[in-house]
């Protein structure tokens, strides 16, 4: 089985200089706090310690987002693919855009196809002017990716933006109903709204849920699993969010969960592996 954690932040580049890493002590809490010891990679700043983990834990392959983002902080895309081109299929890369352009973020989601990233991510809440999910400036660029048939990473849940509003999967659900042919993937599953989410993904086929961090015992992750082994199946997307939650120690939790192994497998590669087509 090949495992592809879908959120997965190494230690490098431009994410050095998010809060997830400049604010190390406010991440390891909230990594206590879901149950898990910080990683030594992820304290270290370590990328050999990362690559070690992920040996260790048998992830072959991490999902590495780019994002541009305000307070959060911003990884540039071509960070994203230096890491990619220095460790052959290991990682792989999904670009981010600036909406403020339309042509702008076309031509960028051209080039980095051309490069060879896999998604697109948008995180609209968190923009250095937010944005909602269904803003009318993001639908040029859904229908781009719609078009070029290639999913997108949505992050509408977690910290989504200024206020709880910036996740609210009503927006979500517009966009899935706009765009029925554009696969979605919804970052931190869409979390707080546990089962607006998941009643949302029973209507729309084209959404994939990536509950990542969210997953792991916070309020309403037994319903992520319930969906899991369920009807969400052959859409749900294993991810540990690291540095928020260690590679291995996620990971070993995960295959503890009450889910039949055919669905598990799906989960932690065949599904991603289907959706990017690799």
């Amino acid at each position: 089985m090949t495992v592809i954690d879908f959120r997965l932040r190494p230690p490098v580049g431009g994410f050095l200089d998010t809060l997830m890493y400049s604010a190390g002590e406010r991440r390891d809490g909230f990594t206590r706090s879901v149950g898990f010891e910080p990683s030594a990679a992820a304290q270290g700043q370590s990328m050999a310690l990362l690559l070690s983990e992920m040996d260790e834990a048998g992830v072959d392959q991490g999902v590495v987002v780019g994002r541009l983002a305000g307070t959060l902080g911003s990884v540039p895309n071509a960070d994203v693919l230096a890491l990619v081109n220095d460790h052959g299929k290991r990682f792989i890369g999904a670009a981010s855009i600036d909406p403020t352009s339309r042509r702008q973020a076309c031509d960028t989601i051209d080039a980095a196809l051309a490069q060879g990233f896999k998604l697109i991510n948008i995180e609209p809440g968190s923009y250095p002017i937010p944005l909602y999910a269904d803003d009318r400036r993001l639908y040029p660029i859904y229908a781009h990716c719609e078009d070029r048939g290639v999913p997108i990473i949505l992050m509408v849940g977690g910290t989504a933006g200024p206020d709880l509003s910036y996740s609210d999967p009503i927006r979500t659900d517009r966009v899935l109903a706009d765009f029925p042919r554009l696969n979605v993937v919804v970052a931190h599953g869409g979390w707080p709204w546990v089962t607006e989410i998941l009643h949302i993904a029973f209507r729309r086929p084209n959404l994939y849920l990536s509950p990542d961090m969210y997953f792991s015992r916070m309020p309403g992750w037994e319903e992520y699993v319930k969906a899991a082994d369920g009807f969400l199946a052959d859409r749900m997307l294993y991810a540990s969010s690291f540095p928020f939650c260690p590679v291995k120690e996620y990971k070993r939790w995960f295959e503890s969960l009450p889910i039949r192994p055919d669905n598990l497998r799906k989960i932690m590669g065949g599904n991603a592996r289907r959706l990017l087509g690799l």
